[in-house]
C-alpha cells in the first residue's frame, strides 16, 4: 500500500495526532531520573565529534518498529533544539540481518539524501511492508524517489560506506548496545525508552542530561 493511499493518510495522522498527545505529556514528576534506571554512565567516557558542543547521538535501525515510533517525537524535540547542542543518527548493525538496511542508511547518508528519505524509508519498511533487503529493491525504491539509480549503486558499494558501517558497529561496541533505540548524551551518559519508560520519557531524560553536562563545564 502506497504511503498516498488513503488509508496509509489515515494511519499516518492518527498515528501522528497520538504521538502528538504523547508528547505534550508532563515532564518527570517529582523526582529527577535515577542513575542506573533511567539512563547509565559510561565508562569509560565515549569519544564525541561535536567540537564545542555537547553531542547527542541517537542508535537505531530502519526495520525497528520501536525506532520508528520514536521518529515523531525525536524529530519533534530536535526541532526545538538549543544551539549548543549537536545531534547525530548512528545506524547499528546488531544482527547480520541489519547490516542491509545499515549499509541503506550510511549511502544516503553519504549522498546527502537521509533528510529528505529517512522518513520515507521508515514509511516504507513499517507501513508499506517493503523489507528493502536487497540492494536492488533499494535502488528501485530510491529511484522512484529522486535518486540516481546508478549513483546510488556505486556509493552503496564505496570505501566511504564501508567505513560509516565499521565505525557505527564500533561505536555500538563501545557502547555496549544491546538493542535499539538507544541516545547517548556526550560520550557520558546512555538512555533509552525501555529504561525511561517511553519515549516521551527517553527525551526528557536527555533534556536532563544535557543540563548536567552543562553545569559540569561552569
Amino acid at each position: 500500500m502506497s504511503i498516498h493511499h488513503p488509508a496509509t493518510r489515515r494511519f499516518l495522522k492518527t498515528l501522528a495526532g497520538s504521538l502528538a498527545a504523547v508528547s505534550a505529556a508532563p515532564l518527570l514528576a517529582s523526582a529527577p531520573p535515577r542513575e542506573g534506571v533511567d539512563y547509565r554512565v559510561m565508562q569509560p567516557t565515549q569519544p564525541t565529534d561535536a567540537g564545542n558542543k555537547l553531542e547527542v547521538l541517537e542508535f537505531f535501525w530502519y526495520g525497528c518498529p520501536h525506532c520508528f515510533a520514536l521518529e515523531a517525537p525525536l524529530n519533534e524535540w530536535r526541532r526545538k533544539l538549543p544551539a549548543d547542542v549537536a545531534f547525530r543518527k548512528v545506524h547499528v548493525a546488531l544482527g547480520p540481518s541489519w547490516a542491509p538496511h545499515q549499509q541503506l542508511y550510511y549511502t544516503l547518508e553519504a549522498m546527502g539524501k537521509t533528510a529528505e528519505l529517512d522518513e520515507k524509508v521508515f514509511a516504507a519498511i513499517h507501513l508499506e511492508r517493503q523489507s528493502l533487503d536487497k540492494p536492488e529493491r533499494m535502488a528501485e525504491f530510491v529511484s522512484r524517489h529522486g535518486v540516481d539509480r546508478k549513483a546510488f549503486t556505486d556509493t552503496f558499494e564505496s570505501f566511504s560506506v564501508k567505513t560509516r558501517m565499521r565505525k557505527a558497529t564500533q561505536q555500538a561496541g563501545a557502547w555496549g548496545l544491546d538493542g535499539v533505540p538507544g541516545i547517548g548524551v556526550n560520550g557520558r551518559y546512555y538512555t533509552a525508552p525501555s529504561m525511561a519508560r517511553g519515549n516521551t520519557q527517553a527525551l526528557q531524560v536527555v533534556d536532563h542530561l544535557l543540563d548536567l553536562e552543562r553545569k559540569a563545564r561552569k
